[in-house]
């Protein structure tokens, strides 16, 4: 006879919150949920409680009301980047061409594949390990992922044919990234997330390519930080391209949108 799996929600919820989970009941359900048995579930916990992102225990992460795969070492998409997808659904027109760069598990161009009609669509990432978890979560949209460093693995002919270009590219300055929460500094990929010295120099080559393969009239939308938004504008300017900052207190989140003159 098969002994019913019954777990212990109320100590586990206590496990989870003394491990500084800050939404232990609703992290609680989505684990009791992943757990089949009393060794999965025990397992499972003790990864989330020893800092295993609850995305890469569960698989995937929740984004713009989505569900899209997330796997172990992959970017977990943050809600603060539903202030990108947003900002580039507004500014995008019929049929927009649009590429994602940095696009870690293809969250974002998972999104605008949905809300957008795009004519070409394409996502490109220099991990590896990202580069195949987007292309899981694209197939089925037939968008392509490229593997390479930002623009270099687009086709050619796409370069001044672009309406919408959006980067969550890493912006994090290097000697703030030990001070990230342990499960990104641990889990995620260190290409990710390290922005160099002032947290722009990725950022820097997007803007300055960003001004050759946009269409006239075509839009850069990035994600950045606060602080960041007066050097981000005035390398914007200096490429040509006219800057707008949104911010979202809700979504404690800036994103830097420019357009290229017609």
């Amino acid at each position: 006879m098969t002994v019913p799996f019954t777990p212990d929600r109320p100590d586990l919820v206590r496990r989870l919150r003394a491990a500084g989970c800050v939404y232990a009941e609703d992290e609680a359900d989505l684990l009791l949920d992943a757990a089949h048995s009393a060794t999965a579930l025990s397992e499972l916990v003790d990864r989330r409680v020893a800092g295993t992102p609850l995305e890469h225990l569960l698989g995937w992460a929740e984004f713009c009301g989505l569900r899209v795969a997330v796997d172990p070492g992959v970017f977990v998409p943050r809600g603060r980047t539903a202030l990108l997808v947003d900002a580039a659904v507004a500014l995008a027109g019929p049929a927009p061409a649009v590429v994602d760069l940095c696009c870690g598990s293809g969250a974002a161009a998972l999104v605008l594949a949905h809300r957008l009609a795009p004519r070409w669509l394409a996502a490109v990432d220099i991990d590896p390990a990202a580069v195949a978890c987007a292309r899981r979560n694209l197939a089925a949209l037939e968008v392509p992922v490229f593997q390479g460093d930002l623009f270099a693995p687009l086709p050619t002919r796409w370069r001044g044919r672009l309406d919408l270009v959006i980067a969550n590219a890493p912006y994090v300055p290097s000697d703030a990234v030990p001070l990230l929460p342990a499960e990104a500094r641990q889990h995620e990929a260190p290409v990710a997330l390290d922005g160099g010295p002032d947290g722009l120099a990725v950022l820097r080559r997007v803007i300055v390519d960003a001004a050759r393969w946009l269409a006239p009239g075509g839009h850069l939308v990035v994600e950045a930080a606060e602080r960041q938004t007066d050097a981000l504008c005035a390398e914007l300017t200096a490429a040509g391209l006219l800057p707008t900052v949104r911010h979202d207190d809700d979504l404690d989140a800036t994103a830097v949108t420019a357009r290229r003159p017609s």
